[in-house]
């Protein structure tokens, strides 16, 4: 397994977390193996997993949402749309009518109106924006969610690191693009743990017939077979499944965190109860408990090649609320400077209608949106030009975006990944620059 340096492995802020998930797990034995409410009933365990360590949250809208009805409204021109244009908080700076609420928090909020990248098929443009650059086959570069696990995640923790919530099967390319490989060189360790609808976290439970010794005994035997296997072949890919075995078998101690019937009924209702607002909802859930990264998404519902007004009135409102939603709970629990919130598709849609009153592909100009973690609130950078068509100032592609996420959560963006025998990559190639103004 290929993986880069880590500074920091060695810190006392890992080393309290190995001690204390071993002090956690034998205090809680009696009750069941390494229970999730024994675990962080240690104060000092609870109180280092929720430290200020930076996390992410990526709200992932695939198929990409338009940026006249979102972030970049033109409102009374040829391609605006039926929809008006409302003030913000920021003087001048407008957004659709379809986003009362994130009008009133717009201070806390970044919107880049300049995304300008080049994939305009949905496989190619998921590809590149959530790994940050185009493919070189036969390299795969890690997702942005691996990095930021392998940079940030608590080694020891057994709260996955990577999570993705996706309760859609389907999604046409995103299907396929799901089915590949997230982690890239970086090993499937640090790929994503997958829950929500029926994807369920299977055979977390120790049968009855096996008692805490047995299956600790087990497990004892299982670990120093597949170490031995691992030492004598010397092999990487050995190695590879054995690191995610364990973080696999961590689940078994926080199986409470997937399970949306334990959230409020009152925090369900506020975000809505559709299945990307209530994923939302754990998504937060889950950074409050320990994971570093986590990505909601629900198939490709933006992809509106048909009906593109109606369907964008149905679903631009939900997103409203609920980056509303996650924006207010991170402050009010103190957590949004330390937590990046990320809404984006793959890219925009054209500002003129097709026949079948849709707007297609368009990675020429598009709209994102960013709070918290490192990014400074009310900012909107760049432009378009009257219509939309073109940016107009501050262009800003995969790359400048990756570096921007990168520098907001301390991360190095032009660190080289240690690859022995293989080709130089870069987190972001090319020394591309982040956007300064959007940095606190």
């Amino acid at each position: 397994m290929f993986e880069m340096k880590r500074s920091g492995c060695g810190s006392p802020e890992h080393e309290i977390h190995r001690r204390l998930f071993l002090q956690g797990s034998m205090a809680s034995a009696s009750a069941s193996v390494a229970s999730f409410s024994g675990l962080f009933s240690i104060p000092a365990f609870a109180e280092s997993v929720q430290k200020s360590a930076k996390k992410c949250i990526l709200l992932w809208l695939c198929g990409a949402p338009s940026q006249f009805e979102t972030w970049d409204p033109k409102a009374g021109t040829e391609t605006g749309g039926p929809f008006g244009a409302i003030p913000t908080q920021i003087p001048g700076v407008h957004v659709s009518s379809l986003m009362p609420k994130c009008a009133s928090i717009m201070e806390k909020l970044a919107v880049i109106r300049s995304m300008n990248t080049e994939p305009s098929e949905h496989f190619q443009g998921i590809d590149a924006l959530t790994r940050g650059d185009t493919p070189r086959p036969p390299f795969t570069r890690p997702i942005l969610g691996s990095v930021i696990a392998q940079q940030l995640g608590q080694l020891d923790s057994p709260v996955p690191q990577f999570v993705l919530l996706d309760p859609c099967p389907e999604g046409n390319e995103f299907k396929s693009f799901k089915a590949g490989n997230w982690a890239g060189w970086l090993g499937a360790e640090y790929g994503p743990i997958r829950a929500g609808g029926d994807y369920s976290i299977p055979n977390l439970e120790r049968l009855d017939s096996i008692s805490d010794i047995d299956h600790q005994d087990r497990e004892a035997l299982r670990k120093f077979l597949s170490r031995k296997y691992e030492n004598d072949q010397r092999s990487e890919s050995a190695a590879s499944f054995n690191a995610a075995f364990q973080r696999v078998n961590g689940l078994m101690s926080c199986a409470p965190l997937f399970d949306l019937s334990q959230l409020p009924e009152a925090d369900r209702d506020r975000y809505g109860r559709g299945a990307f607002a209530q994923h939302a909802l754990q998504a937060r859930h889950l950074i409050e408990n320990g994971s570093t990264f986590v990505m909601v998404a629900n198939g490709m519902p933006w992809d509106n090649h048909v009906f593109q007004h109606e369907m964008h009135q149905m679903l631009v409102p939900e997103l409203d609320n609920v980056f509303y939603q996650l924006v207010s709970d991170l402050e009010e629990r103190g957590m949004l400077d330390d937590t990046l919130v990320i809404a984006m598709g793959e890219f925009g849609r054209t500002p003129w209608l097709n026949d079948a009153r849709g707007r297609d592909h368009y990675p020429n100009a598009w709209s994102l949106a960013m709070a918290g973690g490192g990014i400074r609130g009310g900012v909107v950078h760049g432009s378009t030009d009257a219509l939309g068509i073109e940016v107009s100032e501050g262009r800003v592609d995969q790359r400048n975006l990756f570096a921007t996420i990168f520098s907001a959560l301390g991360i190095d963006p032009y660190q080289e990944y240690e690859l022995p025998g293989l080709p130089t990559f870069h987190r972001v190639e090319g020394k591309a620059a982040p956007i300064k103004e959007l940095l606190v």
